[in-house]
């Protein structure tokens, strides 16, 4: 039995993982603070595969992804290449997914959560779904589906229909008093 090729294969694939963890960083680093580039990734999980015929790598059982103030927490995140080796999505499952970020050193720290998280590379969208809510100093959207347009900056919140007239369900938005002057249309 030879045993080298075992770290040979061992540094593969912690090549491979440092790399799938710096692209499951990319659509956070669109909003980070220009330090966090600059920072160490850290990524810790239970189990973690990668099928190089496929370009599908998964990360499962508590997986906490750090670079410098953004923190990913999900039960798994599957990273799928496309035929070029480039990311194409992005998927993070839990109960629920959990972001924060400081995106903006005035504010404070940026968090989001949603039972399914997904972000397109080539269309640029992060999709948030089931019980999908963002949130930074005490402004809020919360709804059944928030979808977020990096490209264009847009962002469209979608909820249940409900015609009890109830906000169960709906979209929900708050904007705390000291916010709200800088909303078009708000008067002093």
């Amino acid at each position: 039995m030879n045993l080298n090729h075992k770290p040979l294969l061992s540094n593969a694939f912690l090549k491979q993982a440092v790399l799938m963890g710096s692209l499951a960083l990319c659509s956070a680093g669109a909003f980070a603070l220009p330090s966090d580039r600059n920072q160490p990734i850290s990524l810790v999980a239970d189990r973690a595969t990668f099928n190089e015929k496929t370009g599908i790598t998964t990360y499962t059982g508590n997986v906490i992804i750090e670079q410098g103030t953004m923190k990913l927490q999900a039960n798994s995140i599957v990273a799928n290449l496309n035929s070029r080796k480039e990311i194409s999505t992005i998927t993070a499952t839990g109960g629920p997914a959990r972001f924060q970020q400081k995106v903006d050193p005035a504010k404070g720290l940026a968090k989001g959560q949603a039972q399914k998280i997904v972000y397109n590379a080539e269309t640029g969208i992060l999709t948030m779904s089931g019980s999908a809510l963002l949130e930074q100093n005490g402004a809020s959207i919360k709804g059944n589906t928030l979808k977020y347009s990096m490209n264009k900056g847009d962002i469209v919140a979608e909820g249940t229909p409900n015609s009890s007239g109830s906000s169960s369900g709906r979209v929900q938005i708050i904007i705390p008093p000291s916010s709200s002057k800088s909303f078009p249309g708000a008067r002093d």
